[in-house]
């Protein structure tokens, strides 16, 4: 079973630091997902759930999925602007999507997705707890 949450988008900038950037000063491939992870993080403080918050209630999301596809390079000092959505959440699972854009020009440098396990402290699959379908919820009104 697959839940349509309501439509909530976070935006959040990064300024690429020179330890982000391999010997040719493009930001090394890794750090990508890095920024869909700090995306990620701020998509859930905006809808009221920091990640400790979820974590208290005995629920972790690990990535169990990633895709990633690179556009253009990032380079020292661009700042990027990382849009994260949540197209998706299903029974024990919670589906984001990403964009990764330079700031200065609006340049597409990245777009990507990750699928996480909803777990108990145990380790155990679980179906998706209620406070964040209700969080997602009053985000999207």
């Amino acid at each position: 079973m697959k839940i349509a949450p309501a439509k909530v988008i976070n935006v959040c900038s990064y300024r690429v630091i020179y330890g982000d950037t391999d010997q040719m000063g493009i930001v090394y491939y890794a750090n990508y997902l890095r920024w869909f992870e700090k995306g990620r993080s701020e998509f859930l403080r905006q809808i009221g759930l920091p990640y400790s918050i979820i974590e208290q209630q005995g629920f972790s999301f690990p990535v169990v999925e990633v895709n990633c596809r690179y556009a253009q390079s990032a380079h020292y000092d661009d700042v990027v602007r990382i849009e994260t959505e949540l197209p998706e959440l299903g029974r024990a699972s919670i589906h984001f999507r990403y964009r990764i854009l330079r700031e200065a020009d609006g340049c597409l440098l990245a777009t990507g997705t990750t699928k996480h396990a909803c777990l108990d402290r145990n380790g155990r699959l679980k179906r998706m707890p209620k406070f964040l379908q209700d969080a997602l919820a009053r985000a999207g009104n």
